[in-house]
């Protein structure tokens, strides 16, 4: 049997897919690495359309992977940063109790924070987060100095140029359409030409349970997509210094409508997360009918639909109704004003529903002989994205074939 074209496969140009190249290229100098992106460029979903925010680590179970990989990821992603001149910034944030009953849930993460080794976390009252945001109000709140905000785009394009110095191929505009197993060959037909792999990796983001589909694997969670829209607060009045945070609801694996500084100086308000009608769907006006009866197909989609109707039609409901998001964030900070929201941007989550209905919170990466599939990365996988990239390469190059 003739080499293969690619010791490794890696489908998905996005910052877990581009970190896990990196990775393998350091444990294993030189072997073939392959990535395959369908969009003319990398980090054109999930990577670009983020807040931008790098997690400390507060909200994640003690022991968990992203509890784990989120502390870790952080500190290697700075590290990256300095090294290649990427302008990051610790500009703190807030994660504010706006009435009693939400104390101590706050000083549950504070706890939960403290356990993962999140340095610096301190309980503030209402005098001290004055000193900290101004305009921000609270019964109590939660300080975390050492958060941060970064351009994920713009580390990703770095990771990409350091791959192709150490001649890792990139393949843009390489759709895959299909794959096929034979014994420890993975054959992959793309829009760009077909190639041969010893291994994939699937860091499809969006898709990556089709991709693992179309492998002949039957997943154990389904990728339901939710577009997280957001306004942007006008240059003169913008009353936010760094992150401002609610208490989150701990039945829900969102965080809430927020406020966070970009690193061009810039602030947003939001997300929501309502159902988006494709998996690439930024607008309301986007909509792709076969993803759609793909979702409402699922058993997992009804049994989550009632599990949340509620907080779903309520988002519905926010996402249509200024006002509404307005009173949602004016919860964190009342003085703002509806005339201080100027229209934003849109990102959507590819959230990986299990068929009762729950949504996974933790990352979920499965292996099979010839491939690993990341069929969850939520947020912190962007900050974690070193981290990860590391665990994956590990469990690649441990049972490889």
């Amino acid at each position: 049997m003739s080499a293969p074209d690619t010791d490794i496969a890696i489908v998905g140009g996005g910052i877990v897919g581009l970190a896990t190249a990196l990775a393998l290229s350091e444990k294993r100098s030189g072997a073939a690495i392959t990535v395959l992106e369908k969009e003319s460029d990398v980090a054109r979903h999930q990577t670009g359309h983020n807040s931008g925010v790098i997690h400390a680590g507060i909200y994640y179970k003690p022991g968990s992977h992203k509890a784990r990989l989120c502390v870790e990821g952080a500190r290697l992603l700075t590290e990256f940063c300095d090294t290649h001149g990427i302008r990051y910034e610790r500009c703190g944030k807030v994660i504010v109790a706006t009435d009693a009953a939400e104390v101590p849930r706050l000083h549950a993460l504070h706890e939960r924070g403290i356990a993962n080794g999140v340095p610096g976390l301190a309980i503030v009252d209402p005098a001290q987060l004055r000193q900290i945001e101004p305009h921000a109000r609270a019964v109590q709140a939660l300080h975390s100095p050492h958060t941060g905000i970064v351009d994920f785009g713009e580390v990703a394009r770095a990771f990409a140029t350091v791959l192709r110095e150490r001649d890792v191929t990139i393949r843009t505009h390489a759709r895959v359409q299909s794959i096929g197993v034979t014994g420890s060959r993975v054959h992959i037909e793309t829009t760009s030409g077909s190639l041969t792999a010893h291994k994939l990796v699937n860091c499809a983001g969006l898709h990556a349970d089709r991709v693992a589909v179309s492998m002949g694997l039957r997943p154990d969670v389904r990728i339901i997509p939710f577009r997280g829209e957001y306004y942007t607060l006008r240059p003169e009045q913008r009353v936010v210094r760094g992150l401002i945070y609610p208490v989150p609801d701990p039945t829900f694996p969102f965080l809430g409508v927020h406020f966070t500084r970009r690193i061009g100086g810039e602030v947003e308000a939001g997300p929501n997360a309502v159902l988006a009608l494709a998996r690439e769907g930024y607008r309301w006006t986007t909509v792709r009918p076969r993803e759609v009866l793909g979702t409402i197909a699922y058993r997992g989609f009804w049994a989550m639909s009632a599990r949340y109707w509620r907080t779903g039609l309520y988002e519905m409901y926010r996402s249509a109704n200024k006002q509404a998001f307005l009173r949602a964030l004016q919860r964190l900070v009342p003085d703002l004003r509806e005339s201080d929201m100027g229209p934003g941007g849109a990102g959507v989550r590819a959230q990986a529903v299990a068929a009762d209905g729950s949504m996974v919170d933790d990352f979920h990466i499965v292996e099979t002989p010839n491939a690993v599939h990341v069929l969850n990365a939520p947020s912190p996988a962007a900050t974690a994205s070193l981290a990860i990239g590391r665990h994956i390469a590990g469990v690649v190059l441990a049972n490889r074939a």
